[in-house]
């Protein structure tokens, strides 16, 4: 009787070992999901975007539909494609830390730099062929990307791009509406929450690395101004306000309402004020119904990129992954109905461009860090492991 009681409780072990031991693998598999996405998308845009002739990339891969600007057009991307793609592989190699994909990016990022004074900037195109125009925030988004590395690695040459990058800007800073950062140098007709919203971010991540409190001083005048002009009733953002007679445009895109729900986050991280942890969470509820309450993303897979960054901050203090769950709902939808056998994303006119394929690669990145660190299945709110943004 011994013997048999002995081999049934061995039995039972034995199966219960491999219970775990399936269940871990099934777990393993189910959270590489996202990753398998990112490193296929990534293979994709490096086979069809970048030309290897020239060292540069398409912004398009249908001829007919590349930039033309007077009698000349662009046939390799201009620099906004590369801001999404910097920030995308700042995420990768969060989660690959032998990967080396940001430095080879910045260096092709080097062709659109343009030292004229006030201050070096960043061209729209490449100078070598046909310079362009010096866009604020196409300078701010290579600012945040490096100042996010530079959170990461403390690379010296990440926070001096970061220093840089906020010098261009506040030469397009003036007091013409009371405040407030123009769109594009050279250009006084709009100032955008899409200047704005990334300005308040440049100069907190600068306030985060240094402790200059002028930089803190910097982005409360920016974010207050931005949050007097052009918050909407809704606690989300409008596009812009016209310098002429004040009037607002107000459409209503996602990464303006990202950066400004990031913004506050930052604040509460370099202030302690909890009034800025309450306003993200009211801004992040006001945003989930507007941009999450269908299937399919309301607009451009970039736009959505830049909300979710803050929304992935914003578990850093608050657990409640519904934001994250929203999103994943479109995200899928897009992962099921909108990708070709290229490996390539599309709608309804064909691929879409460079700065969609980086802003979905940016997503899939951050989605293949959350899979292994959030439950995603919405059976369990809580968090499985500490985020660290």
């Amino acid at each position: 009787m011994k013997i048999l009681k002995k081999s049934l409780l061995l039995a039972f072990f034995m199966m219960s070992c491999t219970t775990l031991l399936l269940a871990e693998k099934s777990i393993k598999i189910k959270n590489d999901y996202y990753k398998k996405a990112m490193q296929s998308l990534q293979v994709a845009i490096q086979k069809n975007f970048y030309d290897k002739a020239s060292g540069f990339y398409f912004v398009e891969l249908d001829p007919a539909k590349r930039e033309k600007k007077g009698d000349y057009i662009r046939q390799y991307t201009y620099l906004w494609s590369l801001c999404a793609m910097y920030q995308a592989a700042n995420e990768i190699e969060k989660l690959e830390p032998t990967e080396k994909l940001m430095e080879p990016l910045l260096e092709n990022m080097s062709n659109y730099r343009n030292p004229a004074p006030p201050k070096p900037g960043y061209s729209d195109y490449i100078m070598k062929l046909k310079p362009g125009e010096r866009y604020v925030d196409d300078n701010q988004w290579i600012g945040i990307a490096a100042l996010d590395a530079y959170a990461r690695t403390k690379k010296k040459s990440d926070l001096a791009l970061g220093k840089e990058i906020y010098e261009f800007m506040m030469t397009e800073y003036d007091n013409v509406l009371g405040g407030g950062l123009y769109w594009k140098e050279g250009s006084k007709s709009t100032k955008n929450t899409c200047s704005n919203g990334p300005g308040v971010l440049v100069a907190l991540q600068m306030y985060k690395a240094t402790k200059n409190k002028n930089y803190l001083d910097t982005a409360l005048i920016l974010f207050n101004w931005t949050n007097e002009k052009l918050q909407a009733p809704s606690k989300l953002y409008y596009d812009n306000i016209r310098t002429k007679d004040g009037s607002i445009d107000k459409g209503t895109l996602s990464y303006n309402t990202g950066t400004m729900l990031q913004s506050n986050i930052y604040l509460y991280e370099c202030t302690g004020n909890k009034k800025y942890l309450t306003n993200a969470v009211e801004i992040a509820d006001a945003s989930l119904l507007f941009f999450y309450g269908r299937d399919a993303f309301r607009d451009g897979y970039w736009f959505n990129a830049v909300l979710l960054r803050a929304y992935q901050h914003l578990l850093k203090y608050n657990k409640d992954t519904k934001y994250i769950l929203g999103f994943k709902k479109c995200l899928d939808h897009a992962l099921l109905k909108e990708k070709n056998e290229q490996g390539l994303f599309v709608g309804r006119d064909g691929v879409y461009n460079l700065v969609e394929q980086g802003g979905m690669l940016e997503i899939l990145a951050r989605f293949a860090w959350l899979e292994n660190h959030y439950d995603l299945t919405g059976k369990n709110l809580s968090s499985l492991d500490k985020l660290s943004k």
